[in-house]
């Protein structure tokens, strides 16, 4: 090559540079990334971290990618407006890994969407016996490999015997539910003029072949008079002709019926391949006396062992690209997965950890990788597992940008932006850019707090009483009892897969369903819902405007007369581009405002309805000060740590733990109820969580109320008055009571996953 010609690689730029970023709440931010290093984006909840990494750097890098392609292929892409910013340079291609959950229908799994399934179908074809054929024999989503019954789903509809019959009565008792079969109908006469049975006695003393002879039979005829004249109609069991009515139907069912028929069905599994999805053929090929379904159904971490254990030399470099690629899911905390698990069954921060394990098994490099809270539903104990793949998709010569609160991904970083000070508009600034072992004498909030060790309390409360849960199974739940004290804060604890969910939301909602679940999935809304309009104060807010100018508080509502005609008052305007992500642009004639031109007209103490919707929690609760219907309620929300939301701000736009602190902000006047709150310090800086142990704290004393918590925050866990710790491990190998009594008695539990690093935060160092 010529010399001139040559790349200088000394020339490469080394940082990735954003000048002049305004989106949201940026502050004209001007920040400098390295380039091929862990760089963690940190700061209080709000301060504007995802305004830089995701809207800003991430959707430009997205829209410069989508201009290099040619004009035909952008016109099926979705595009975005350009972010606010004046300049970036020396961008990578990019790949933005969001908590957004997986999708892929039905026929998504965990071995289909991190790329493991084809290789072991791969290693069925060259190695398992009888030979069967090409991999495509062992895919249950093509049509060589797929079950004949179910078509590659392992599911099929089926008739839900508890809903569709009632064994008490008898069939003139009405004990056959669904409509069609009431009591004096026709389908009614037929089975009972049947003479099989007697229809005054109850179903629950037929014989079994009665019962199947009721609900399955198909066999000879029933005489009836039809016109003067005796017919014999053929025999069809309820269950039968509710299936061919209604379930197998060709012709298209009304509303009314739909929703009839899904009283009565349910899905199953499929009875042919047994909810393998595969084909008789596929599943009687085997390698050492499993079938792929036995392999896909194995926890991976097991998974891992018998590829190993595997010797076939046929398949060997198969074999190692498996256990490389099913180890990624181990290392990263997911060994008690199943590579037969739908993807839609993931939580937010499973199904980004899957994304990661996609990624690493690439070899391509020199890309910058951003990720979202990677850490959100790991145990302290699989932190550094996290970090230990960050620090592999770095090494292989990538830039990898983390917005991150846990401290010992902080700690991992080679470099760290500090975005503050405050949330809203008192944050939207750079307080600190730097190698992370400079962050602790920065004197910012988080260097302070990276430097604080955690600390048991002193004293705990003494419970009003216990409430029980016994004989939990459901899941790997194995015949668990525990006891959870009244009007004391504890928290469940242990390892991702432990069944710390199932405990709670299978055993304890089932034997005390008076308790407050709140998770964190979506409230029930809309495009249209927003912070006021969730909490219930925008009729008061339009009360007031109305009051002031003597007009119609509708026009104040988005949703009523003053809503600009263009955008129906969203202030955005979607663009649906059917399979693909549709488009969101701001609507040019409001400019975002969402309201007419005469509606902004009118000031409310020089602000108009618009200016409202963008104050805080915090600001609003100023600007209300004199209003006692608004005011309880924004001090309730800021009471959870959400002073930074703005009033107008879309539900939809809110992290899980945003969801899941409004949602409990609402049931703040609920004394003396018990709230079960699933990891409420998702999203939280480190300084916000003792905000959030303050409102815990107050729920318990001045709301008389019982609170647990699922958390792996061990300051959250330190600060319990009752503990509960379930493992030892994930999946089958979890399930087990590990200890339940004050915090300070875990410490000398020998196994306990979270006593060993509870221990290493006491004493103020990261493992």
């Amino acid at each position: 090559m010529n010399a001139e010609r040559r790349v200088n690689i000394a020339s490469v730029p080394e940082w990735i540079r954003v000048v002049g970023a305004r989106e949201h709440n940026l502050d004209t931010v001007d920040v400098e990334i390295p380039k091929r290093t862990l760089t963690v984006v940190t700061g209080v909840s709000g301060s504007g971290k995802s305004s830089l990494v995701f809207d800003t750097v991430a959707v430009e890098a997205q829209r410069q990618w989508n201009e290099t392609l040619p004009a035909f292929v952008r016109n099926f892409l979705p595009s975005s407006a350009r972010p606010d910013f004046d300049l970036i340079e020396h961008l990578p291609a990019t790949v933005a890994v969001d908590q957004r959950p997986l999708s892929g229908g039905p026929r998504s799994t965990v071995g289909t969407i991190t790329d493991i399934a084809p290789l072991l179908r791969l290693l069925f074809s060259r190695a398992g016996e009888p030979f069967v054929g090409y991999a495509d024999a062992f895919s249950f989503n093509m049509p060589a490999g797929m079950c004949p019954e179910c078509e590659g789903l392992g599911e099929v509809v089926g008739i839900d015997m508890d809903a569709f019959l009632d064994p008490a009565k008898s069939l003139n008792e009405g004990a056959l539910r669904a409509p069609v079969f009431e009591v004096g109908s026709r389908d009614w006469y037929l089975l009972t003029a049947s003479g099989r049975f007697d229809p005054e006695k109850p179903v629950a003393d037929f014989t079994p072949a009665e019962r199947e002879e009721l609900l399955h039979g198909t066999e000879g005829t029933v005489p009836i008079e039809v016109g003067g004249q005796r017919v014999n109609m053929a025999y069809e069991g309820a269950v039968v002709k509710f299936r061919r009515r209604f379930v197998q139907a060709d012709r298209e069912l009304g509303a009314r019926t739909k929703q009839m028929v899904a009283r009565f069905v349910t899905s199953v599994p499929c009875p042919v391949c047994g909810g393998t999805r595969l084909s008789a053929l596929a599943l009687d090929c085997k390698i050492d006396g499993r079938n792929i379904a036995d392999y896909a159904a194995m926890e991976v971490e097991e998974l891992v062992g018998v590829l190993r254990a595997l010797d076939l030399p046929q398949a060997k470099p198969v074999i190692e690209a498996l256990i490389s690629r099913v180890g990624h899911l181990v290392k990263i905390g997911l060994g008690y997965l199943s590579l037969e698990r739908r993807t839609a069954t993931l939580s937010g921060g499973e199904s980004q950890r899957v994304k990661i394990v996609r990624h690493l098994s690439g070899s391509l490099n020199d890309m910058l990788y951003v990720f979202d809270e990677p850490s959100m539903g790991l145990h302290p104990r699989d932190v550094h597992r996290l970090t230990h793949l960050l620090h592999a998709l770095r090494d292989q010569g990538n830039t990898v940008l983390v917005v991150e609160h846990d401290r010992d991904v902080i700690a991992a970083a080679d470099y760290v932006i500090d975005i503050g000070p405050g949330a809203g508009a008192a944050g939207g600034k750079v307080v600190f850019a730097g190698q992370v072992t400079e962050l602790a004498g920065s004197g910012t909030l988080t260097g302070r707090c990276m430097t604080g060790a955690t600390r048991l309390k002193e004293r705990v409360r003494t419970p009003a009483g216990m409430l029980t849960v016994a004989h939990a199974r459901m899941h790997n739940l194995r015949d668990l009892t525990v006891e959870i004290p009244e009007r004391a804060l504890t928290v469940l604890c242990g390892v991702a897969g432990a069944g710390k969910s199932s405990l709670i939301n299978g055993a304890f909602r089932a034997q005390h369903p008076e308790a407050v679940i709140v998770d964190q999935s979506m409230p029930h809304a809309n495009r249209r819902s927003t912070v006021s309009t969730h909490t219930g104060i925008a009729d008061a807010i339009r009360a007031e405007f109305a009051k002031a100018h003597r007009v119609s508080p509708a026009l104040f509502s988005a949703n009523s007369s003053g809503a600009c005609p263009t955008c129906n008052g969203l202030g955005v305007v979607f663009t649906d581009l059917a399979s693909l992500e549709g488009v969101t642009l701001t609507c040019q004639t409001c400019n975002g405002k969402r309201f007419i031109d005469e509606v902004l007209g009118y000031k409310l103490r020089g602000l108009d309805i618009s200016d409202v919707l963008e104050l805080t929690v915090a600001e609003g609760r100023e600007f209300f000060a004199a209003n006692r219907k608004i005011v309880p309620v924004l001090t309730a929300v800021g009471d959870v740590g959400l002073d930074y939301l703005r009033l107008g701000q879309p539900l939809t736009s809110l992290s899980g733990g945003e969801c899941q602190r409004i949602k409990l902000a609402g049931h703040l006047s609920n004394r003396s109820a018990t709230y079960v709150l699933d990891e409420p310090t998702s999203g939280l800086h480190l300084a916000d969580v003792e905000r959030l142990l303050g409102t815990l704290d107050r729920l318990v004393d001045s709301y008389a109320a019982t609170v647990v918590v699922i958390e792996h925050n061990l300051d959250v866990v330190a600060h319990a008055d009752w503990l509960i710790e379930l493992g030892p491990e994930g999946g089958s190998r979890g399930g087990r009571l590990l200890y339940q009594g004050p915090p300070a008695g875990l410490l000398d539990v020998a196994g306990s996953p979270t006593a060993l690093h509870l221990r290493r935060a006491l004493e103020g160092s990261t493992p």
